[in-house]
C-alpha cells in the first residue's frame, strides 16, 4: 500500500557503514567538450543488463546517427543504435572487460554526422506509449548499471511506487559526469523529472545529491521550490552527506526515506524507483526530439591524464582516441578503469570503446596503480563496519576459502554489491571484494550444477 502521510525529509536518514574515500572532484568545474567524430565507431550488441542485441545490419550497409543496428525481442533488452553516420565496415566480435565475447558492428564515419531520416519525436499520450518510447530510445542506466530504463519504469501491478529518487550522489572520486548534467543541462533534468513524475502517477519526488556539489544543489533547488513548475510541490532537492557509497540504489533508498529493500528484492518492494540524473535528463530530450542515446558525457581524469576534463563522445569511439583528445598520456598508464577507482573495471588495454553505462575513463600512473601487497587479517573489525549491507566480510572469505557453499548463502555472499568499502578500509590490504566477487561466482556455478542434476 502507498504511504499516505508522505513526508519529505528535512535530512538525511542515517545509512550504515560506508568509506570517506577521498573526492578528488577535479573536473567539476570544467565546462563539457565535445569531441569531433572519429573516424570509426565500434558498437558492442551487449550494453546493459540481460539478453544481448542482435545485429541488424549487413557490412556495407549504410546508416545515419540514430539508425537501429541491433535489438532483441527480449523483454530485459534495449535496442543499440548507430552513432555516427557512414559505413558498417565489419561485423566482428568483442571481448568486453567483463570477458565475456559479443557480436559489435564496426562503422567507417562519412564525418557528417546526418540524422536517420525516420527520426521524429515519440507521440506519448499514456503511459504505455511512454514505456514504448523509453524503449525505442535504447535508453539504460547511465550511471553504470546498464539496467534497461523501460523494464525499470514498467512497474508490476502487485507493486505501488510512491517515491522516485533521483541519483545525483555520484559518490565515487574523480567522477563529475553527472554534477556536470545537472549544471549544464538543469531544465532537461526537471522535465524529464515532472514528465515521469505525471506518468507513472507518484506521490513525490526526492532528488538525492551530495552536499560537495553546491551549485548542483542550488540550480535544481531553484527550479524545484518554484510554484510554476511544481505547483503541488511534489519534488525537492536533499542534500546527502558525502560518502562512499552513498549512490548505491539501497543505500540512497535508505538515505532519501527511511525504508530498507528486503534482502533479494528490488527498490519497488520498498515503494521506489530509482532514476540516474542523466538518464532522466535524457528522456527529457528524447521525448522532445526523438534522438536515441547515441552520445555520452564522460570524465577522463587520473594521474596518468595530460588533460583532465569532461567529453561528450559518439557511443562507440575507442578510448584511447578519447584519450588522445584529452591531449594523450603525461605518464605511462600502470592501469585504466571504465568508471570510478571504487567500482570500476580494470582494462586490459585502451582501444576498447565507450559503452552506454559508462561514466569515466581513468589512467593513473605506475606509482599510484600500485598495489599493496596484503599481510594477515588483524581481526580489526573495521570491514565489518565499512559493510553498507551490514554483511561480514572476513566471515565470507573464509567461507569462499573453504567453499563452503552452505555458509556463503546463510551469510547472505549473493547481497555483497562489490563497492569495495571493506577492502578501502582495510588496514592490511586483504583482497576482500575480489574474494567475495569469486565466491559468487562459484556459488553460482554449484546452484546451476544442482538444477542441472535434478
Amino acid at each position: 500500500m502507498k504511504d499516505k502521510n508522505l513526508r519529505f525529509p528535512k535530512i538525511p536518514f542515517r545509512t550504515p557503514g560506508g568509506a570517506r574515500v577521498p573526492h578528488r572532484k577535479h573536473t567539476a568545474d570544467k565546462q563539457s567538450v565535445i569531441m569531433p567524430t572519429p573516424d570509426e565507431v565500434i558498437i558492442p550488441m551487449s550494453q546493459h543488463i540481460g539478453a544481448p542485441c542482435k545485429v541488424q545490419v549487413a557490412v556495407g550497409d549504410a546508416v545515419c546517427v540514430g539508425t537501429v543496428i541491433g535489438d532483441s525481442d527480449a523483454f530485459v533488452c534495449a535496442p543499440i543504435h548507430s552513432s555516427v553516420s557512414g559505413t558498417v565496415k565489419s561485423i566482428t566480435k568483442l571481448t568486453m572487460p567483463s570477458g565475456a565475447v559479443t557480436d559489435a558492428v564496426v562503422i567507417e564515419s562519412d564525418g557528417k554526422d546526418t540524422a536517420d531520416p525516420d527520426i521524429k519525436p515519440p507521440v506519448v499520450e499514456n503511459l504505455q506509449d511512454f514505456l514504448s518510447a523509453v524503449r525505442a530510445s535504447g535508453l539504460v542506466g547511465l550511471g553504470g548499471a546498464g539496467f534497461p530504463a523501460h523494464v525499470k519504469l514498467n512497474v508490476p501491478a502487485d507493486k505501488e511506487i510512491d517515491t522516485l529518487i533521483i541519483n545525483c550522489a555520484e559518490c565515487e572520486p574523480y567522477i563529475t559526469a553527472d554534477n556536470r548534467e545537472v549544471i549544464e543541462n538543469s531544465w532537461a533534468v526537471m522535465s524529464g523529472v515532472y514528465s515521469v513524475l505525471e506518468l507513472l502517477g507518484i506521490d513525490r519526488v526526492i532528488i538525492g545529491i551530495e552536499n560537495n556539489k553546491p551549485e548542483a544543489i542550488r540550480i535544481l533547488t531553484e527550479i524545484a521550490e518554484n510554484e510554476k513548475y511544481d505547483p503541488e510541490d511534489k519534488v525537492r532537492v536533499l542534500p546527502l552527506k558525502a560518502s562512499y557509497p552513498q549512490g548505491a540504489e539501497k543505500v540512497l533508498i535508505k538515505a532519501c526515506t527511511g525504508r530498507e529493500v528486503p534482502t533479494g528484492k528490488l527498490p519497488a518492494d520498498a515503494g521506489c524507483i530509482v532514476m540516474n540524473v542523466t538518464s532522466i535528463a535524457f528522456i527529457s530530450d528524447y521525448l522532445k526530439t526523438g534522438m536515441p542515446l547515441t552520445k555520452k558525457r564522460i570524465t577522463v581524469d587520473g594521474s596518468a591524464i595530460k588533460e583532465p576534463q569532461n567529453v561528450i563522445v559518439p557511443i562507440g569511439t575507442p578510448i584511447n582516441k578519447v584519450i588522445e583528445f584529452c591531449g594523450g598520456y603525461k605518464a605511462e598508464p600502470g592501469k585504466i578503469l571504465m568508471g570510478g577507482p571504487m567500482m570500476g573495471i580494470a582494462l586490459i588495454d585502451d582501444t576498447l570503446p565507450v559503452l552506454k553505462q559508462n561514466n569515466a575513463v581513468l589512467a593513473f600512473d605506475e606509482k599510484e596503480a600500485r598495489l599493496s601487497e596484503p599481510t594477515d587479517c588483524i581481526r580489526c573489525g573495521r570491514c565489518v563496519s565499512a559493510c553498507p549491507m551490514r554483511l561480514m566480510p572476513t566471515r565470507l572469505c573464509a567461507d569462499v576459502k573453504l567453499k563452503d557453499f552452505d555458509a556463503m548463502r546463510k551469510h547472505q555472499i549473493m547481497t555483497c554489491m562489490e563497492c569495495g568499502s571493506c577492502a578501502y578500509s582495510c588496514p592490511a590490504h586483504r583482497h576482500i571484494v575480489q574474494t567475495i566477487r569469486l565466491g559468487k561466482s562459484q556459488l553460482r556455478a554449484e546452484l546451476a550444477k544442482k538444477k542441472g542434476d535434478k
